[in-house]
């Protein structure tokens, strides 16, 4: 079946499998009967496909990919949409957070795997690989809620009631060993490769096995899970195109992507195209880059900015800096080509350009990027997009091969292995985005190369929505997770001018020294960051609907 066959099929369950979204009303009122649906291998196809609805996260669906990093350090949400904003700055409460806590899609799995016995199957290959995709669909929802809220209602049945389904919640662990327990059998159900564009295969639930007990500190686990990926001989860092080529439409069938959510125009189109980009483009810049991010990057040389001797200039923050930045972010000065066909310097920086309003600058409508930046990654070119931005075939990256190998590399520096392995993923990595080989005599002890790891999973995953999690999951010295440090404290912006004469695009943008006089425009917002923010708050309307579920432990 085609990819668009399948997207059909999909919208047709929608109306009917799974008519209401909300997991506690009863059995009756949102699945279709048994004795009318469940007879054929194409009902059961189309009862998987209805699985896949925004199956990464039913709040916000393909769009929580960009989204997520706002929850950091290294991007920023202005109008609060979705509530990430409120998470990043510490502000988040039970009627202002993020909703990763939702039963529909694990309802529809339910159901699906309540039924599937029903239909007759000619090849019962075909029939253990729909079940390992619903399995693993129902995995990611219980992995991601797990680690969210630290345990949550385990529901593998479908309560005919809507007070069967009013539980509390059970613990972390057991929520955890059941997601372990469920993906180990969807690995050995899974075809080895997808049937089509953005299907789950082994790959996937692999990805999601290596990702979950990455994320829980499991380390044999997830490094078993990443070497199997590797053992599948399917995927490798993409060197045919560029760095940011990889995210675009041309990219899209990369050999480096292992799992991404599939769009189509007008039939299923990704809509939240806008969000990436700024006024003048059309855009609404609601998820953009910091100054926490650019700082991140290496000078060209390998030596961080702060580092003696990098011939960091902070009047010229851009220059001579690893060349993965200008892959990774849009910045002030560089050459942009608009909605309108038109290069431009880009320039957000200055609040007029020769006398008139300049609609790129950072504070010039509520839809601007305030940070002055934009993603460069599935931004380039704006031509391959509608012109609302907003029936598009975008298709965002779940899971791709970059980070199973500096899984690989984090991992071997924790356990304290094979050195000589991570600083070669770190080499290919790196010069895929044109960057110069790690200098292994300065990252010899496993504190640097530890830190070294850490930035370079940022740099290369940075937009991609792992970023919160790596805060909380990782420790300093003392014991602390980052976020403690990384997320407490004021957020600044630069601010500045943009010498559009110069011929050097990373040379264009003249940086302001912080004084107090700019403090107020270069302040952005204030961040704090408790230990019991490590977990977010149940929303509002889900402890309404059960009385039996208690809010996560410091919030109100």
């Amino acid at each position: 079946m085609r990819l668009s066959q399948y997207i059909l099929s999909l919208l047709f369950l929608v109306g009917t499998l799974t008519s209401c979204d909300d997991f506690f009303d009863t059995a009756p009122k949102d699945s279709l009967s048994p004795a009318t649906f469940w007879k054929t291998e194409d009902d059961a196809e189309k009862a998987v496909v209805a699985c896949y609805r925004s199956w990464n996260n039913p709040a916000t669906g393909s769009s929580d990919v960009f989204f997520a990093d706002c929850m950091s350090d290294i991007a920023y949400s202005y109008t609060g949409s979705s509530s990430y904003k409120y998470v990043g700055n510490g502000s988040a409460t039970r009627s202002s957070t993020v909703k990763y806590y939702d039963y529909s899609i694990i309802r529809r799995c339910n159901t699906f795997l309540a039924n599937i016995d029903e239909v007759p199957f000619s090849d019962p290959k075909r029939k253990d690989d729909l079940i390992g995709q619903v399995r693993t669909i129902r995995a990611w929802r219980y992995f991601q809620m797990n680690f969210w809220y630290g345990g949550v209602p385990l529901i593998t049945d479908l309560p005919q009631l809507a007070e069967d389904a009013k539980l509390p919640r059970d613990t972390e662990e057991a929520v955890k060993q059941f997601v372990y327990d469920e993906l180990d059998k969807a690995v050995d159900e899974l075809n080895d490769a997808p049937e089509a564009r953005g299907r789950i295969a082994k790959g996937t639930a692999l990805a999601i096995k290596m990702r979950s007990a990455l994320y829980w500190d499991d380390l044999d686990r997830a490094l078993s899970a990443a070497r199997a990926i590797q053992d599948l001989g399917q995927y490798e860092i993409e060197k045919s195109l560029s760095y940011q080529e990889l995210f675009s439409l041309k990219g899209r069938d990369s050999r480096e992507i292992i799992c991404s959510m599939q769009h189509i125009p007008t039939t299923a189109p990704f809509e939240n195209t806008i969000r990436l980009f700024s006024n003048q483009d059309g855009g609404w810049a609601s998820m953009v880059p910091t100054q926490n991010m650019v700082d991140m990057f290496e000078m060209d040389n390998g030596l961080m900015p702060d580092e003696e001797g990098s011939g960091y200039d902070p009047s010229h923050p851009f220059a001579h800096r690893d060349p993965r930045l200008r892959g990774t972010i849009v910045y002030p000065g560089l050459d942009w080509t608009g909605s309108n066909g038109e290069t431009r310097v880009y320039n957000t920086l200055d609040k007029t350009i020769d006398g008139k309003n300049n609609p790129d600058y950072m504070d010039a409508a509520n839809n601007a990027t305030h940070t002055g930046m934009i993603w460069a990654k599935y931004t380039a070119p704006i031509s391959q997009y509608s012109a609302s931005l907003s029936d598009d075939e975008l298709c965002p990256i779940l899971f791709r091969y970059a980070e199973v190998l500096l899984t690989i590399a984090e991992i071997n520096v924790e356990k304290g292995i094979d050195t000589e392995e991570v600083f070669s993923i770190l080499d290919e990595l790196r010069a895929r985005g044109g960057h110069i080989a790690v200098d292994r005599i300065r990252y010899a002890s496993q504190q640097k190369l530890r830190e070294l790891v850490r930035r370079e999973r940022c740099i290369e995953l940075a937009g991609e929505g792992l970023r919160r999690a790596d805060l909380v999951r990782w420790k300093d010295e003392n014991g602390k997770m980052l976020a403690e440090t990384l997320l407490n404290g004021p957020l600044y912006r630069m601010v500045g001018t943009v010498d559009a004469t110069n011929p050097d695009p990373d040379m264009r943008a003249v940086i302001e020294a912080p004084t107090e006089d700019n403090k107020k425009l270069r302040r952005l917002e204030d961040r704090s960051f408790s230990p019991f923010q490590r977990y977010l708050p149940i929303p509002q309307d889900q402890l309404s609907t059960n009385p039996n579920l208690t809010q996560t432990e410091g919030y109100d």
